[in-house]
């Protein structure tokens, strides 16, 4: 039988672009339907934030509890180093052939890889840089796109200071959010082809799931339709 959904989707896009409630949209549909409608198996994750929260939460043990220096973010929680940054992608690199451990694992699983990134950091065209061949070959990208002003508002809305560590509740301060994500690099990333993005000479299928208005939130039909047809479109082009 011809195998009828991604390996993996590398799911980026600004903080509160949408991206966790699509997953979650996808994590409620039935199986049978999330193969049919997205091309979607069983779902597994990788995603930067649970790595990232940890650092956080280690930092302020080692400078509150334990009286000792902090080792990855300074006392605003920025990182000390840009190129820690790049090591959050390069655990992805080591934790993906962890799941190839299991047998004929693509065959019954759909990877999906979330995180963002700002140019302030390096941006999607440096992050790309430290993906792994093996993921790259089995990849596509979609694109959440939404302009900094919705990100903002957004990100706002979501945050819940009982849950900072939750991946649907969790967000930045304002002051965090403009400096680090303000500005992104994903149409230089994207520009050369409307199709495909050429990474370590591996041509990568992408889409964008445009999201100005909003279809993420509450408006589950509307976020089924536009997901099908973004998926839809990156299906085939992975499959040319």
């Amino acid at each position: 039988m011809t195998k009828d959904t991604f390996d993996t989707i590398i799911l980026i896009g600004r903080p509160a672009s949408g991206k966790s409630e699509i997953i979650a949209h996808l994590k409620d549909c039935q199986g049978e339907k999330r193969c049919e409608s997205f091309h979607i198996a069983k779902l597994d994750f990788l995603d930067d934030f649970p790595m990232l929260w940890t650092w956080f939460e280690e930092d302020h043990i080692l400078e509150n509890i334990l009286g000792k220096t902090r080792l990855y973010t300074d006392s605003k929680g920025y990182f000390k180093e840009k190129h820690l940054w790049h090591l959050l992608i390069e655990r992805f690199n080591i934790d993906y052939p962890k799941r190839l451990r299991t047998k004929n694992y693509h065959d019954d699983h759909t990877l999906i890889i979330e995180f963002s990134r700002g140019s302030e950091h390096g941006g999607y065209i440096e992050a790309f840089e430290h993906i792994g061949e093996d993921i790259l070959k089995r990849a596509a990208i979609v694109y959440v796109n939404v302009p900094y002003e919705e990100s903002l508002r957004k990100n706002r809305r979501r945050f819940n200071p009982d849950r900072p560590d939750t991946i649907l509740e969790h967000g930045l301060p304002d002051e965090k959010l403009e400096r680090l994500y303000k500005e992104v690099d994903w149409e230089e990333f994207s520009k050369e082809n409307p199709e495909f993005i050429e990474i370590k000479g591996i041509k990568v299928p992408y889409a964008v799931f445009e999201n100005e208005d909003d279809v993420t939130t509450n408006t589950p039909s509307l976020l089924a339709e536009r997901l099908e047809e973004v998926l839809t479109r990156l299906w085939r082009l992975q499959n040319k």
